[in-house]
């Protein structure tokens, strides 16, 4: 598996690489943004994830994870970072990275990560797309659309949605979201679920669907058909 590491502190970035090239990894490290962003552009070095520092010289993480969502590049991204703040989780987590990791953390919390984020979906081979109303889930290009809008989602907000098109118009609780999306139900992870369904309800609206992803409060979330549209 080949992964993509972006981090100017060369002391930080060099004992990642050494930890992920033993865990078998195929490692391509940068230091500056600059760099970070030819590779991170060019589909054919066929990254499986990719680890970006959010604060880097020249050109910034939060740049180089934009352009590659534009270019819809949508492997998976690891933000890694000194900014702490909430606001600054839900930036990154809004402009396209899937995970946000504080420094410092240790080695082994990355590798886990790594790990949870490039696991495949269960999901039937033979099937080519998961559908629900007016809403169209294409499991090759990760690409949801309704009627002749579409929009490609990234890793995360694919396989949440996979969970919902699987089991329309049922209450999914946290944990189950959890357990399907992350295979984990660590309480750290509780605020993800509920980030990445307000990322897919701004896709839905994007789409201007006639479904949405409603609260059961103290029970979960469910997709249903919104209510103007059973009327």
């Amino acid at each position: 598996m080949k992964v993509l590491l972006i981090e100017d502190d060369q002391t930080l970035c060099s004992t990642i690489k050494q930890q992920l090239i033993k865990e078998n990894y195929v490692v391509d490290a940068c230091t500056s943004g600059e760099d970070g962003m030819i590779y991170a552009l060019n589909p054919d070095n066929g990254y499986a994830l990719a680890i970006i520092d959010r604060m880097l010289p020249v050109i910034d993480g939060m740049t180089i994870i934009k352009a590659m969502r534009k270019k819809q590049i949508s492997i998976p991204v690891i933000i890694i970072t000194g900014m702490s703040e909430l606001h600054d989780k839900i930036d990154g987590l809004d402009n396209g990275a899937d995970d946000y990791l504080v420094k410092p953390f240790h080695i082994s919390e990355l590798s886990a990560r790594i790990r949870a984020l490039t696991r495949r979906p269960a999901i039937i081979s033979e099937k080519c797309c998961l559908q629900y109303h007016d809403l169209s889930l294409n499991l090759d290009k990760k690409e949801l659309s309704c009627n002749k809008n579409t929009i490609p989602l990234t890793p995360k907000e694919f396989l949440l949605m996979c969970a919902f098109l699987e089991k329309p118009d049922t209450i999914l609780t946290r944990d189950q979201l959890m357990q399907k999306v992350w295979e984990t139900n660590a309480p750290i992870m509780q605020a993800n679920v509920d980030n990445y369904v307000y990322f897919l309800r701004k896709r839905m609206k994007a789409l201007h669907s006639g479904c949405s992803i409603t609260s059961s409060y103290g029970s979960g979330y469910l997709l249903e058909v919104c209510h103007a549209e059973k009327s």
